[in-house]
């Protein structure tokens, strides 16, 4: 079968510091304590239904080494190397022209690498019947993962009418932004309403049209770069040409774009879809969801990491350890503790949010 894995690995990860930082972010880390870091644990979770050579890394030019080092089975060819961040779109747009340079015919679900799944067999049925629903069509599949809670964190998606019954697959109507409390109280009682786990679907020849069609200046740099792919001219070639790409997400280059509106890609017409999910499910974007994943004591404090911390009389605490220090907490009620590099971070599980703001007074 002619499935390709895509992975996306170029974020930094700044709501997770000091743990995640720019020259170390939490895709390279063991942030669960398991022995295996999120990059590897999402090559692991789709399993051998892909083979090295159909699993493809981009990433920024900074963590090449990093990403050769943990997936040591990947073609160095598939690694693709971003001189500079651009979202989504490029990202997206530079590995289907690759792909579809050497595999025409090639069908693709593209997946960040920071993801969190419980159920990986579900997973792995969820993929497969989503890739068997774009091939050979211009359709677009997303996952959609069923809510847990009223969160504002994540974007939703508006589902429609029913596109396969078999294969539990909807019609997008639109995809919607981080909504406030109020409304994510509406769309978790609506079963119309699911999270947007940003997994996409789609044939690398449908994303390439998908490309063209709107964002066409983009097109025209890809189809620039392409001269040069699978060559020793490529890196030099895509450093010139990639920062020159409009920065822009693939929700808004495209999915929102097509989403109730589907339009000719291919000569054929195609829109968006989605395939409601339920395999326990996090992005991992935060301590708070780092938090909720993790194994509880009687008093409800996750700890992640090294065995020397005592808790006393605390509840509700994420702690993350580096080992480098031994800690004693006492009194402490919701809160994040990290240590790293010689670095410590105590703040409000509540307050999460400012974070990255936290990280930056240490450079005034």
């Amino acid at each position: 079968m002619n499935r390709h894995l895509v992975i996306m690995a170029g974020g930094i990860g700044s709501r997770f510091w000091p743990m995640s930082r720019p020259e170390n972010p939490k895709q390279f880390i063991d942030v669960l304590g398991v022995g295996r870091t999120l990059l590897q644990l999402t090559v692991d979770r789709f399993g051998k239904d892909f083979k090295p050579e159909h699993v493809w890394i981009v990433t920024s030019a900074a963590y090449k080494e990093k990403v050769r080092e943990q997936l040591p089975d990947i073609p160095e060819e598939n690694i693709l190397l971003e001189p500079c961040m651009r979202n989504t779109t490029p990202c997206i747009g530079y590995v289907a022209w690759k792909i579809r340079k050497k595999y025409p015919d090639a069908t693709l679900v593209v997946s960040p690498a920071d993801h969190f799944v419980v159920d990986t067999q579900e997973f792995r049925r969820c993929i497969s019947t989503g890739l068997d629903f774009v091939a050979g069509s211009s359709n677009i599949l997303t996952l959609g993962m069923k809510p847990t809670r009223p969160d504002t964190g994540y974007g939703y998606i508006q589902s429609g009418d029913v596109a396969s019954s078999e294969k539990n697959i909807l019609e997008v109507n639109a995809f919607r932004e981080k909504p406030d409390l109020q409304t994510a109280k509406q769309y978790y009682s609506d079963c119309k309403y699911n999270w947007n786990a940003g997994i996409f679907m789609w044939d690398a020849s449908t994303a390439e049209a998908a490309i063209r069609m709107f964002e066409p200046e983009m097109a025209v740099l890809f189809d620039k770069m392409s001269e040069s792919f699978y060559t020793a001219k490529e890196q030099e070639v895509v450093n010139e040409l990639f920062p020159q790409c409009n920065k822009i997400s693939i929700d808004y280059a495209v999915m929102e774009r097509l989403a109730g509106k589907p339009q000719q890609l291919n000569g054929q017409k195609g829109g968006v879809y989605v395939m409601p999910s339920d395999f326990g499910w996090s992005d991992l974007g935060t301590w708070g969801s780092l938090y909720a994943q993790t194994s509880k004591d009687q008093n409800e404090n996750a700890i992640i990491g090294a065995e020397n911390i005592s808790m006393i009389e605390s509840t509700d605490c994420i702690v993350r350890a580096s080992g480098q220090i031994k800690m004693v907490l006492q009194g402490l009620d919701g809160y994040i503790v990290a240590d790293d590099n010689g670095t410590l971070l105590v703040c409000k599980k509540n307050q999460e949010q400012r974070i990255k703001e936290f990280s930056e007074t240490l450079k005034k």
